[in-house]
């Protein structure tokens, strides 16, 4: 199905926004922003990072720098955006994609604070 003019389903939309690639370098980023994210929550399934704080893992944090210097060489360095059909971002686009990623720490942190406070051990007793 593709976005046209004469089809009723898409009335009312500009379809260049399905051309843009404003919005799948945005999506991308944030995608590549929020595993980063999850590598990190991924150091312990129960403990908070003020626990076990990262940085502890060299290795880990290698791989999230060498993971994001890829994201941005894609973004930034000539020809690969045109082969990965991106653009690349400016400052507000990345306070946008941060903004949507970096909440994901803090919900992980509250599912293993519930985690560790009020599940642990009830299925034990049961």
């Amino acid at each position: 199905m593709r976005c046209t003019e004469d089809n009723p389903i898409f009335e009312g939309i500009d379809c260049e926004i399905f051309e843009s690639r404003y919005p799948t370098t945005m999506a991308l980023s944030v995608l590549v922003t929020i595993e980063m994210c999850n590598a990190l929550n991924s150091v312990s399934e129960n403990q908070s990072l003020l626990r076990m704080p990262p940085w502890l893992n060299i290795w880990l944090l290698g791989a999230i720098v060498v993971s994001m210097a890829l994201h941005f060489l894609i973004l930034y360095v000539k020809p690969l955006p045109l082969i990965f059909q991106v653009i690349p971002l400016s400052w507000p686009q990345w306070e946008t994609v941060l903004q949507i990623s970096l909440p994901v720490i803090l919900l992980d942190e509250g599912l293993k604070y519930l985690s560790r406070n009020h599940l642990d051990g009830k299925e034990s007793k049961k």
